[in-house]
């Protein structure tokens, strides 16, 4: 009877155990699929948080004789720990090589070397830099012109000091003679080579187009999606602001009397750089003719076509700072000409008329909002 009753109670015993370990197999599924709910709840709001919550971060500096300043949008959640050291280092390296103010800069070094004939080794950023003007110089007909910077100096606009009054013709053709693109060759993988001496090289109506290129190149490769780029007034623009839209920049309005900030025309820009040019702010008159500091490199004098403003849109900062520069020599109808021939280039040229009212001509494809 005892062993009877045992194993009863064993059987049941067993029998309950079983039922209890199914019963906490069961609560334990319940529990992996609500904490699976959950993580899945989580993630997905961790992932909408993330596409919505972001942040625009403001970097700001001095390079090549004025202010930079670089827009980053990222998601809350990214870093930019040290990115303003890496946008620093970058454009001293490219001032090492075309500041004309360091005299041990390449560029100065280059306009000392007076052998013609041999090459002189330059880096990667000045070879890329004089292969775009060599190809500006081309499309304007000699309209740009990194060598005219003698001319420039003459007439007061350079760092010998403003003089305020008309040079002696025949100092201007003196210095013609050694004024001309055509007098250096660029040579691969990265030469130049001087046909004339006293020949001498100025890129500061490029080399900021250039730095922002590169600037937005490091913020590309560094993984940033969203941002604006800009050094002197020339910009670059990627992705989008921090509410979504395009972004913006106004042009401002081409009188020397406008404030720096009045707004003349806004450009919306995405995935693109803009450039502009203008004479409006330096310039002295002597018997009331006005002497621009844009000079032509062709007759060495300082331009008289009405044109006070250029604006130009492009893929690369580079070419649309110099081809805003160019387009300033080459007068409104053969400026629109150009620009309305290149591919994936959009432009406004603005000219004063005698009376005093500015008349825009865009190209086909300019858009822009007052």
């Amino acid at each position: 009877m005892l062993d009877d009753c045992l194993f009863k109670w064993e059987r049941l015993s067993s029998r309950d155990f079983n039922i209890y370990q199914i019963s906490l197999a069961e609560q334990n599924q319940r529990m992996a699929k609500i904490y699976l709910t959950l993580t899945i709840l989580f993630s997905f709001v961790l992932a909408v948080t993330a596409c919505e919550a972001k942040r625009e971060h403001v970097i700001q500096g001095r390079t090549m004789g004025t202010t930079y300043q670089v827009k980053v949008v990222t998601g809350y959640f990214q870093s930019i720990s040290g990115l303003k050291e890496k946008i620093d280092e970058r454009l001293v390296e490219i001032n090492r090589s075309m500041s004309t103010y360091q005299k041990d800069s390449e560029i100065s070094r280059f306009n000392r070397f007076k052998k013609t004939g041999k090459k002189f080794r330059i880096s990667i950023d000045f070879f890329r830099v004089m292969r775009s003007s060599q190809e500006i110089h081309r499309l304007s007909n000699g309209a740009w012109d990194g060598t005219v910077h003698p001319l420039v100096d003459l007439w007061g606009f350079g760092r010998s000091g403003r003089q305020n009054k008309v040079p002696q013709k025949i100092k201007i053709t003196a210095l013609l003679a050694d004024i001309g693109f055509a007098n250096i060759e660029v040579l691969e993988p990265g030469f130049l080579v001087k046909k004339r001496a006293a020949v001498t090289v100025d890129l500061s109506s490029i080399a900021k187009g250039y730095g922002v290129d590169q600037v937005a190149d490091l913020l590309r490769n560094q993984g940033f999606q969203n941002y604006l780029v800009e050094i002197g007034g020339e910009i670059f623009a990627a992705g989008y602001r921090l509410d979504g839209k395009q972004w913006r920049v106004g042009i401002n309005r081409p009188r020397a009397e406008a404030a720096f900030n009045e707004v003349y025309k806004v450009v919306d820009l995405h995935n693109q750089a803009f450039a502009t040019s203008g004479d409006y702010r330096n310039f002295f008159e002597v018997d009331g003719v006005r002497y621009s500091h844009v000079i032509d490199p062709r007759n060495g004098y300082p331009v008289a076509n009405g044109v006070v403003g250029v604006s130009i849109v492009a893929d690369s900062c580079t070419f649309a700072d110099g081809l805003a520069t160019a387009i300033m020599v080459m007068g409104h109808d053969s400026g629109l000409e150009l620009i309305n021939r290149l591919d994936e280039v959009e432009g406004l040229i603005v000219v004063e008329r005698p009376d005093g009212r500015l008349v825009d001509y865009p190209s086909r494809g300019f858009v822009s909002g007052d």
